[in-house]
């Protein structure tokens, strides 16, 4: 299977020159908003302002470009437009500067000045569409289309946790741990998304799973319905091979019939199911609710 990158640049962003400012910048305008940034390699606060123009941009989702323009190498329009100081940022539309400033702004001041010059045009609303449509290509197993849809995703918020642990899910239904693993490494190691914590949940699963022993296990357990192992182990390879309803029933199986097996093993390990299938999914909720039955009963 042939995934989209997610680190794919896009061309919303792109360093400018003198020589290519009227097509760039000029005719370019004239399509939708640029902003041109104009820094150089000396400057300081040009290092702050630079990357988070670059991230609003790619939030923004394609409402605005961005035209970065070095004036040590190009001076000829950063002296027309009287760049006293850097860096400067001008907002260019029909071919004509309609706003700007100076120094290195907070970057809610940049998110306010792309929304102002996009007229408000909102990502967060593409970004939410994007992600719904990669969990129902996800769900109807389309998945060349869940990975362009968490790829887009990601051009425009790097960091966006859900699309990252959407390209894991992606590699784990293609049978690619090793590449979902370093995707999934992209999100904090602390992170509390649900979604990352399931990807992460299912990737521990399959590392200890026994591959390929569902048939002889389910045999053994058939010969002696009491080799809470077998059964157990049976879970485990549920588990890896994506029946996170079926592991979840196997270990609640194990609890039912001696829910101290094993230094109650088949417990903790429902904990792991329930995180993998995420925790507010049909799996987690009906789990739960058969523990607590056999526990209270």
């Amino acid at each position: 299977m042939t995934l989209a990158d997610p680190k794919t640049a896009d061309d919303l962003i792109k360093d400018g020159s003198d020589a290519g400012f009227m097509d760039d910048v000029i005719a370019q305008s004239k399509i939708q908003p640029v902003i041109v940034d104009f820094w150089a390699t000396w400057c300081g606060p040009c290092r702050t302002l630079t990357p988070a123009l670059e991230k609003q941009v790619r939030a923004a989702g394609g409402a605005v470009k961005l035209v970065k323009i070095d004036v040590d190498a190009n001076p000829a329009y950063a002296g027309q437009l009287r760049v006293q100081s850097i860096p400067t940022v001008y907002a260019f539309l029909d071919g004509q500067p309609v706003d700007g400033f100076q120094g290195a702004v907070p970057e809610s001041q940049i998110k306010a000045f792309i929304e102002k010059l996009s007229g408000g045009a909102g990502v967060n609303t593409d970004v939410e569409q994007l992600l719904t449509l990669g969990e129902e290509s996800l769900a109807l197993e389309d998945f060349g289309g869940a990975a362009q849809a968490f790829a887009h995703v990601l051009t425009m918020e790097p960091d966006n946790q859900k699309a990252i642990a959407g390209m894991a899910r992606v590699y784990l239904a293609g049978g690619d741990a090793d590449q979902a693993r370093q995707t999934i490494a992209m999100a904090p190691a602390d992170s509390t998304e649900p979604s990352v914590v399931s990807v992460r949940a299912q990737l521990a699963l399959a590392s200890t799973a026994p591959t390929g022993e569902t048939a002889a296990l389910t045999a053994r357990i058939a010969a002696d319905p009491a080799d809470h192992q077998a059964r157990y182990d049976l879970s485990l390879a549920q588990a890896a091979e994506g029946d996170l309803k079926g592991a979840a029933t196997s270990l609640l199986d194990i609890v039912a019939a001696d829910r101290e097996w094993n230094d109650q093993a088949a417990r903790k390990q429902l904990l792991v199911v329930f995180e993998a299938a995420g925790l507010s999914s049909d799996i987690a909720r009906d789990g739960r609710r058969r523990l607590s039955s056999i526990l209270f009963a």
